[in-house]
C-alpha cells in the first residue's frame, strides 16, 4: 500500500497522496454521488457505486467514468468489493451488492455480472428491513475473505452477516451472537478466519471462519452504534472502530456527534478523546489500517483527515487544504490504492 487514498463525498472523489514528504489533497467530480468505491489493484481500475444509477468505472484514477455492463439488475448499487485472492481474466473479482438486496459478480472487470440469488432463499429473509425505508433492505457490506478464495461474507442492513463457502452459489443465514444491523466487516491477513463486524449494536467477531459469533460492547456506552471498523495488520488483537450514540448523530453533520473508540486484546474499549475533533459536529469516521506499516490507521470525515501511526494512541491532522463545503457533507468510504 502506497500512501495514495481515495474517499468519496458529495458529487466528488478525492485523491490523498505524499510525495517527497508533502500531502496533498485533489478534489475530481463524479457523474452521480457515490455511496461505496473499491480498486482493482492489478488495473488500477476504481468502480463506484451509486444510489439510483448503477455502478460506474474508472480507469484513469476518477478523471472519467463510464457504466458497468450488464447483469446488475437493481439501480442502488450500495457495496462494492474486490476479492485480493481471486483473479480471473486478468482481473480481480468484483462483487456488487444493491438495494433491494442483492449479489453479483464479475470475473472480467465489470463487463458482464452473474447474480447470486440464493442468497434471498435464506430463512431470515422475511425478516429483514431497513428503518428508513422499511419496505427494503440492501447489501451494505461484501468482504471476500482473505484467505479462503471460495468463502465470502456479505452484511444485510438490516438483517445481519451471510456466509457463502461456494463463491455465492448457497449460503448460510446469520448465526447467534452477531449483530443483525451490520454496517461494516472487516479481516486482517495476520488471522485466517477471523473476521470483525460494527453494527448499529456494537462489535461482534468470529475466530472461525464464521461458524460462531460473540459481540463484545464493553466499555462502549453509550457509543455502541458502530459504523466503520479497521484492525492493525501487524496486530489482530488491536481494532478501531467509528462510534455515536445512534443514528440519528452519525452521519448528518448538522448534529453528529461520533468518537473513535479502540479495543486491544481482552480489554474492554476505550473512547479514544487525544487529538481528534470534537464530537460535537463530527460525523462517523471512515476508517482504513495500513496493510504493511503495523500500527498505522487512517480516519476521514466531515472534518479532515487524520493519522495514527502508534495503534490509534494519538492522531495528526494531514496537512491538506480542507475544503469548507466538505464540513456539512458524510465521507462514504476510503480506500488505499
Amino acid at each position: 500500500m502506497s500512501n495514495d487514498l481515495l474517499f468519496i463525498a458529495g458529487e466528488a472523489l478525492f485523491h490523498v497522496s505524499k510525495q517527497n514528504g508533502e500531502w496533498s489533497l485533489k478534489e475530481r467530480k463524479t457523474p452521480y454521488s457515490f455511496y461505496c468505491i473499491a480498486a482493482d489493484p492489478i488495473k488500477g481500475r476504481i468502480y463506484g457505486g451509486t444510489f439510483d444509477n448503477g455502478l460506474y468505472i474508472s480507469d484513469d484514477s476518477g478523471k472519467s467514468w463510464f457504466p458497468a455492463g450488464a447483469g446488475i439488475t437493481n439501480d442502488r448499487v450500495l457495496s462494492v468489493a474486490v476479492s485480493p485472492i481471486e483473479v480471473k481474466n486478468g482481473y480481480h473479482v468484483v462483487w456488487a451488492g444493491t438495494e433491494p438486496s442483492g449479489l453479483f459478480r464479475s470475473e472480467d472487470g465489470g463487463k458482464t455480472w452473474e447474480d447470486c440469488p440464493t442468497l434471498l432463499q435464506l430463512p431470515s429473509e422475511p425478516s429483514w428491513s431497513f428503518p428508513p425505508r422499511p419496505y427494503t433492505h440492501h447489501v451494505r457490506w461484501i468482504q471476500p475473505d482473505l484467505h479462503e478464495e471460495n468463502r465470502i461474507f456479505v452484511g444485510i442492513e438490516l438483517g445481519g452477516v451471510m456466509k457463502s463457502e461456494d463463491k455465492g452459489k448457497t449460503w448460510e443465514d446469520r448465526k447467534l451472537g452477531s449483530q443483525y444491523d451490520c454496517h461494516t466487516l472487516t479481516m486482517t491477513k495476520q488471522a485466517k478466519g477471523r473476521i470483525y463486524e460494527a453494527a448499529g449494536g456494537g462489535f461482534a467477531e468470529s475466530r472461525d471462519g464464521g461458524e460462531t459469533w460473540m459481540t463484545i460492547n464493553d466499555g462502549l456506552q453509550p457509543y455502541t452504534y458502530l459504523v466503520s471498523i479497521a484492525v492493525d495488520q501487524g496486530n489482530p488483537d488491536t481494532v478501531i472502530a467509528s462510534a455515536a450514540k445512534s443514528a440519528r448523530t452519525a452521519y448528518a453533520p448538522s448534529r453528529a456527534h461520533s468518537v473513535l473508540v479502540k479495543k486491544e486484546g481482552s480489554g474492554n474499549w476505550q473512547i479514544i478523546r487525544e487529538d481528534l475533533p470534537n464530537p460535537d459536529g463530527a460525523s462517523a469516521f471512515s476508517l482504513l489500517s495500513h496493510d504493511t506499516m503495523s500500527g498505522t490507521f487512517f480516519a476521514v470525515n466531515n472534518t479532515g483527515i487524520y493519522c495514527s501511526t502508534d495503534s490509534g494512541v494519538s492522531w495528526n491532522a494531514l496537512p491538506v487544504q480542507w475544503p469548507d463545503y466538505l464540513r456539512d457533507k458524510r465521507v462514504r468510504s476510503i480506500i488505499a490504492i
